[in-house]
């Protein structure tokens, strides 16, 4: 798949947390990459959200809700813009919150009232951590316990514990292995290795976003593109991990690709398709325009599928 010029250069042209993305993964240019990324800390929608955060170190004095202007949700956002891993603010959210979370039976709940942990929030934690480089021994447990966590199809539910459940979440699963791909990048482990492997298969066993029981689409939501993906799976967020793990091409993939090449637009571009509702601190794109987010995602799956990659 060739590359629009003009589509190269409208992306080039957005937030420098687009623009590095599609220097690094789209025209393997990694001096512009590092160039337009320290830009992210003091310009645009990183600088941004930096400015929001209050002098205890949070954001809206909250640690997961309301979503999504908490301390996880706007560190998360952070994170995927690719502010520098080393960057003294974000740090400073992340040891908030695994102060202020709870730890119940080995994992993390947010909530006051929750009697049970949260797979999902110990899942982001651990990304948030591992990332921003804060390796002070907490996320090692909590690492632990997701391990745990795994159920037998591969994936992980965060109603395992309140509803006894055997069957993985694709929204759960996709958050933990993020998290899983972080950790490894930066401290190898034959154990999340082997736990990814296993989680790879459960969406490959459900052609990413089917039901395991009828075949059908497990959601239609799930063939709606987002951006940012807050706590919910799609399609192409699904894909954007396969990608970035640098997964072999499995044909039970092939559907989603073609979903993927059904969505670009006449102008070679890829609208914002679904919006997770709820207050923000500020809006980077509206719903069905064209996204630039959407658009370096889906350019770089389509790249990692027909073997472009580096």
């Amino acid at each position: 798949m060739g590359l629009d010029p003009s589509v190269v250069e409208w992306l080039l042209e957005g937030d420098p947390a687009v623009a590095w993305q599609t220097r690094r993964d789209l025209l393997d240019d990694a001096a512009g990459a590092a160039a337009d990324r320290e830009r992210i800390a003091t310009e645009g929608w990183g600088a941004r959200m930096l400015s929001h955060q209050d002098p205890e170190g949070t954001w809206g004095d909250a640690i997961y809700s309301p979503k999504w202007t908490s301390t996880t949700y706007s560190l998360l956002e952070l994170y995927r813009y690719g502010l520098a891993a080393d960057h003294p603010a974000a740090q400073r959210g992340v040891e908030v919150l695994l102060d202020r979370m709870r730890y119940i039976d080995g994992g993390l709940t947010p909530a006051k009232t929750v009697p049970e942990p949260e797979t999902c929030v110990t899942g982001m934690v651990v990304q948030l951590d591992t990332y921003f480089g804060i390796d002070d021994g907490r996320a090692d447990a909590l690492v632990d316990w997701l391990l745990d966590e795994q159920l037998a199809d591969g994936g992980w539910n965060c109603d395992t514990y309140r509803t006894d459940t055997t069957h993985g979440s694709f929204h759960t699963t996709i958050t933990v292995l993020e998290a899983f791909l972080e950790r490894t990048a930066r401290r190898p482990d034959s154990r999340l290795d082997e736990a990814a492997a296993r989680g790879r298969e459960f969406f490959l066993n459900h052609r990413l976003y089917h039901s395991h029981r009828t075949g059908a689409v497990a959601d239609d939501v799930f063939t709606r593109f987002s951006f940012p993906p807050r706590w919910h799976f799609d399609a192409l967020r699904g894909l954007d991990y396969f990608q970035a793990s640098a997964a072999e091409r499995d044909e039970r993939l092939a559907e989603a690709i073609a979903l993927v090449h059904t969505r670009r637009r006449k102008d070679g571009m890829w609208p914002l398709q679904n919006v997770h509702r709820n207050r923000v601190w500020f809006t980077m794109e509206r719903g069905g325009r064209p996204s630039r987010w959407n658009t370096l995602r889906a350019l770089r799956v389509l790249r990692w599928w027909d073997g472009q990659r580096r």
